[in-house]
C-alpha cells in the first residue's frame, strides 16, 4: 500500500483513531497521580558489608543476611533519615549475598545525595543492629561460660586438695584428672575472654566506599504527569493506527476506481468526491446551489463524458431556439429522447443525488430533461428538486387516475427540469412497472432527455424491470458501500438484459485513484467486448476519459474497423 494510501485509510477511520487516542488520555488520566511523583530509580548504590578482621569464623553470612533483611534495619535507617515512610523506604533497598563473607545492599534514590545517605544508612543500622545483638548473645554465652568456669575451678581445687594430700605413690594416679581439669578450665577461660573482645568491638564493617552510579531514566518511568500522559496519548494513536489499518486490510468493500473498475467489470465515467455534511442538506442540487464547488465540475465532468459514451440521440444536435411549440413537438417525435436508466446495487449508493445534479447539468447544456422517479419504495426525488408530494409515477403506472402525463409533469426550482415524483405507491410496486414500456414511450416526447431514478437492483427487482425500456444504464456506487461480491452480481444481472452500460459513477471518493489501462471492459453489459477510446472528451476537468465503453449504439451501421469519432458542431462534442 502507497504511502498516499495510509493517509486515505486513516482519513476514513479518524473516528477509531480518535476514540483510542481518548480512552489511552482517559485511562493515563485515571492511573496517574495528580501531581507528579518523585524518581526513585534515577539514582543507584551500593554499598559492601564483611565481618571484621578475626571474626571470620564467629560471623555467619547467613544470619547477618536474614538480619539485614529484617524489619529492625529498615526501622532504623528511616529513623536515621527521617523518613516516616517505612514500607517505601523498604522497596527502594535490595540486599543480597555477593560471597559467603560479603553483604551488598543496592539502595536507588532520587539523587546521588539521597541515594548515598540511604545506602549508608542501611549499613549502619546493620552494623549497629548486628553488632548489638552479637555483643547480647556474647554476653549471654559469657555468663553461661563464667558459671561453667566456676564449676570447673572447684574441680581443680578438689583434685589439688586430694593431690596435696595422697601419698607420693598415690600422687601419679591423681595427676591425669588434675591436668584434664586444668586444661577445661583454661580452655573456658579462653573462651571468656574471647567473647569478651568479641562484644567490645563490631562484628561487621563497611567494605569499601558507597558506589554511586546514575541509573538514567526514560519515558516509561518518567515522574512527570504531563509527559505520562503524553506518553498514552501517543500510544492511544499508535494503536489506533494499527487497529485501522487491520480494519482496512479486512473491509473488502471496494473504495477506488481501480477496486470499482475490477469489481464491476465497467469503466468509471465520473468520480464525485465525498461531499461534506453541509452540502448533503442543501434543498437544490449541488450543480445549481454551489456552481463552482468540485462537487458540481466533477457532476458536470460526468455529463461530458456521458454525452461522449451514451446513446447518438444524448448528443444529437440540439435546436437553436427558434421553434415553436408545434415544430419543437414535431421534432421530438421524430427524434424521441433517450431514456437513461440511472441504477444502483445497494441503497445508499448516491442514486437520487445522481439524478438531481446529471439533470442540473444537462438542463445547463440547453436540454429539456424530464426525470421520473420510479423507486415506488423510497421516492426521493421531489426533496431534491424542492417539490411537494403529490400523485406521480404510482399513479401513471397502475391507471387508477391521471392517465395524462402533461396533468403529473411538474416544474421544478432548476430551470429546465422537470419531474414526474414517485406518487402514492398502494399497490405491490414490481406489478407498476408492468405498464413501464407506453409510459416511457410518451415521456419521450415531453423532453429531449429521460433520467429514471429506480430502487437498488440487489433489494427489489423493479429497477431490473425498467432496465430493458432504457436506451443506456448508469450505475452508480458510493464508495465503500459495495463489497465485490455484490458489485459482480449487478455486472451479472446487467449482462443478461443486453442493455448498453455507459458506465459507473463513483461517489464518495477521499482522494486521486490510481490509473490503469484495461481491455477487458465493458460498456454493452456483455462479458468480453474490449473498449475502444473514446476520443477528446471535453470535460470540466480537462482530462480525456481513461475508458470507453463499446455499446451497441456505436457499432450499429458502421463497418468492422470504422472509429467512433466525436462531431465538432454539437455542445459537448457529440457524437455522429
Amino acid at each position: 500500500m502507497e504511502p498516499a494510501n495510509h493517509f486515505l485509510v486513516l482519513r476514513r477511520y479518524w473516528r477509531l483513531l480518535a476514540g483510542c487516542t481518548v480512552a489511552a488520555l482517559i485511562i493515563g488520566l485515571l492511573l496517574t497521580p495528580a501531581v507528579d511523583t518523585v524518581d526513585n530509580g534515577k539514582w543507584q548504590c551500593k554499598v559492601a558489608i564483611t565481618p571484621v578482621a578475626g571474626a571470620g569464623e564467629a560471623v555467619r553470612a547467613d544470619q547477618v543476611l536474614s538480619y539485614a533483611a529484617g524489619s529492625d534495619v529498615t526501622t532504623a535507617a528511616a529513623k536515621k533519615l527521617g523518613v516516616t515512610d517505612v514500607a517505601a523506604l523498604a522497596a527502594r533497598r535490595t540486599v543480597a549475598a555477593a560471597s559467603t563473607q560479603m553483604l551488598t545492599f543496592t539502595v536507588i534514590g532520587p539523587t546521588q545525595h539521597n541515594c548515598a545517605d540511604t545506602a549508608a544508612a542501611f549499613a549502619e543500622a546493620t552494623i549497629n543492629g548486628y553488632s548489638q545483638e552479637s555483643a547480647k548473645s556474647a554476653g549471654e554465652s559469657i555468663k553461661r561460660l563464667e558459671a561453667q568456669a566456676a564449676t570447673q575451678q572447684e574441680q581443680v581445687n578438689k583434685f589439688q586438695q586430694q593431690f596435696s594430700a595422697a601419698k607420693p605413690a598415690d600422687q601419679p594416679k591423681l595427676q591425669p584428672q588434675l591436668t584434664a581439669a586444668l586444661a577445661s578450665l583454661t580452655k573456658t577461660l579462653t573462651a571468656i575472654s574471647d567473647l569478651q573482645n568479641v562484644s567490645q568491638t563490631d562484628a561487621i564493617q563497611q567494605w569499601g566506599s558507597i558506589d554511586a552510579k546514575e541509573a538514567g531514566g526514560n519515558l516509561l518511568s518518567s515522574p512527570n504527569r504531563g509527559v505520562r500522559l503524553a506518553l498514552a496519548v501517543v500510544l492511544g494513536l499508535a494503536l489506533g493506527v494499527v487497529a485501522a489499518l487491520m480494519l482496512s486490510r479486512m473491509d473488502t468493500r471496494v473504495r477506488t476506481r481501480n477496486g470499482v473498475e475490477e469489481a464491476f467489470n465497467l469503466p468509471v465515467i465520473g468520480e464525485i468526491p465525498q461531499l461534506s455534511r453541509r452540502l448533503r442538506r442543501l434543498r437544490d442540487p449541488l450543480v445549481v446551489a454551489r456552481p463552482s464547488d468540485p462537487g458540481a465540475e466533477a457532476f458536470r465532468s460526468l455529463r461530458s463524458t456521458l454525452l461522449l459514451t451514451g446513446p447518438p440521440a444524448l448528443a444529437a444536435q440540439l435546436a437553436d431556439g427558434n421553434l415553436n411549440p408545434a415544430e419543437l413537438v414535431s421534432r421530438r417525435l421524430a427524434q424521441p429522447a433517450p431514456v437513461i436508466l440511472v441504477m444502483s446495487g445497494r441503497s445508499g449508493d448516491g442514486r437520487t443525488t445522481t439524478v438531481a445534479n446529471l439533470a442540473a447539468a444537462l438542463a445547463e447544456t440547453g436540454r429539456e430533461v424530464l426525470v421520473l422517479d420510479c423507486d415506488f419504495r423510497h421516492p426521493q426525488a421531489h426533496v431534491q428538486f424542492g417539490v411537494g408530494e403529490g400523485p406521480g409515477m404510482a399513479e401513471l403506472l397502475s391507471g387508477e387516475q391521471l392517465p395524462e402525463l402533461d396533468d403529473l409533469i411538474r416544474r421544478t426550482n432548476v430551470d429546465g427540469v422537470h419531474l414526474i415524483t414517485g406518487g402514492n405507491t398502494t399497490a405491490y410496486p414490481a406489478a407498476l412497472v408492468l405498464r413501464a414500456g407506453e409510459v416511457l414511450r410518451r415521456a419521450r416526447r415531453h423532453a429531449d432527455v429521460v433520467l429514471i431514478d429506480s430502487s437498488p437492483l440487489l433489494h427489489a427487482n423493479d429497477a431490473y424491470d425498467l432496465v430493458r425500456h432504457a436506451d443506456a444504464v448508469l450505475v452508480t456506487v458510493m464508495a465503500g458501500n459495495v463489497t465485490p461480491e455484490q458489485a459482480d452480481r449487478v455486472s451479472e444481472l446487467l449482462s443478461r438484459t443486453g442493455v448498453p452500460v455507459a458506465g459507473v459513477a463513483l461517489l464518495g471518493t477521499l482522494g486521486q485513484s490510481g490509473r490503469r489501462k484495461r481491455d477487458g471492459l465493458h460498456g454493452s453489459g456483455q462479458p468480453g467486448v474490449p473498449a475502444q477510446p473514446a476520443g477528446p472528451a471535453l470535460q470540466q476537468h480537462g482530462e480525456e476519459p481513461r475508458h470507453r465503453a463499446s455499446p451497441t449504439w456505436a457499432r450499429r451501421n458502421q463497418p468492422p474497423s470504422a472509429a467512433v469519432e466525436p462531431a465538432t458542431g454539437g455542445p459537448e462534442g457529440e457524437l455522429r
